[in-house]
C-alpha cells in the first residue's frame, strides 16, 4: 500500500510539472482557429437514456477494475507525449529530445485552449457529478466533460507522432485508444466524451499543419527524433 501511495505522489508531481511546462508554452492555434462548439454536436442530457447507460457502463468498469488497471489509469493522467514511450522505444525521453519536448509542450497547450472553450460551451457534467456511486481515482475536476481533453491530446499526439514515424502509426493510435479508455477506468469521463475527442483531435491536427510556425518546429522535432531513433 505504501508503494502505491508513493507511486501516486510521484505521478501527481510529474503531472503538475508537466502542466506547468504546457502552461508556459505558446499554443500553435486557439479556439478562434478551431471552434469545436461549431463542429461537435451537443452532449446527451444528464437525465437521458444514453447518459444513464453510460453511467451503468462506468459502474461496471469501476466494479471490475484491477489494481494494475487503476495504476495505469492514474499514470495516464499525465498529459505529455512521453506516455507513448512504450511504443516509441528506448531513448524516447525529454532529456534526449529537447526540441521534441518543447514542440509537444506547444501541442499540449494548443489542445488545452481549444478544448477548454468547448468544455465551457457545452458544460456537460462529469459522471461523478451525476452519480454519487462513482468514485474516481483522481482529484475531482469541475470542468466540463465534453469532449475529453485527455483523450483529445492522446489522439492528437498519436496523429502528429504517427506522421513523424509512419511505421509506428497503428501502434500509436492503439496506445491513444488505451489512453482514452483509462479516462473511463479513472471514472472521469463517459465513453461518448472520448469518442467525440477523435473528431476534435483531427480538426486540430489539420489546422496546425496549415501553420508555417508549426511546420518549422515540426520539421526540427522530427529530424531530432529520427536521429535519436537511428542510434
Amino acid at each position: 500500500m505504501r508503494n502505491f501511495v508513493a507511486v501516486l505522489a510521484f505521478l501527481t508531481f510529474g503531472a503538475v510539472f508537466t502542466a506547468q511546462a504546457a502552461d508556459e508554452a505558446k499554443p500553435f492555434i486557439t479556439a478562434k482557429d478551431v471552434d469545436l462548439s461549431q463542429y461537435l454536436p451537443a452532449p446527451p442530457a444528464d437525465d437521458s437514456d444514453q447518459t444513464k447507460a453510460e453511467i451503468a457502463e462506468l459502474l461496471t468498469i469501476q466494479a471490475k477494475r484491477t489494481p494494475e488497471q487503476e495504476k495505469a489509469a492514474i499514470a495516464d493522467a499525465q498529459e505529455n507525449v512521453w506516455r507513448f514511450a512504450d511504443v516509441m522505444g528506448p531513448g524516447f525521453d525529454a532529456a534526449k529530445l529537447p526540441k521534441l519536448a518543447a514542440f509537444f509542450d506547444r501541442v499540449v497547450a494548443t489542445e488545452d485552449v481549444v478544448d477548454d472553450h468547448a468544455k465551457k460551451y457545452f458544460h456537460r457534467s462529469r459522471p461523478y457529478m451525476v452519480s454519487d456511486e462513482l468514485h474516481p481515482l483522481l482529484k475531482k475536476s469541475t470542468s466540463g466533460s465534453w469532449p475529453s481533453g485527455h483523450s483529445t491530446i492522446g489522439y492528437l499526439m498519436a496523429t502528429v507522432l504517427g506522421d513523424m514515424v509512419p511505421e509506428k502509426r497503428n501502434a500509436l493510435f492503439t496506445r491513444a485508444a488505451d489512453y482514452a479508455e483509462n479516462r473511463l477506468v479513472a471514472g472521469f469521463h463517459y465513453r461518448s466524451d472520448t469518442v467525440m475527442s477523435r473528431t476534435g483531435a483531427a480538426l486540430m491536427a489539420q489546422k496546425m499543419f496549415e501553420q508555417p510556425e508549426f511546420t518549422r518546429e515540426y520539421d526540427a522535432a522530427k529530424a531530432e527524433l529520427q536521429a535519436q531513433m537511428a542510434k
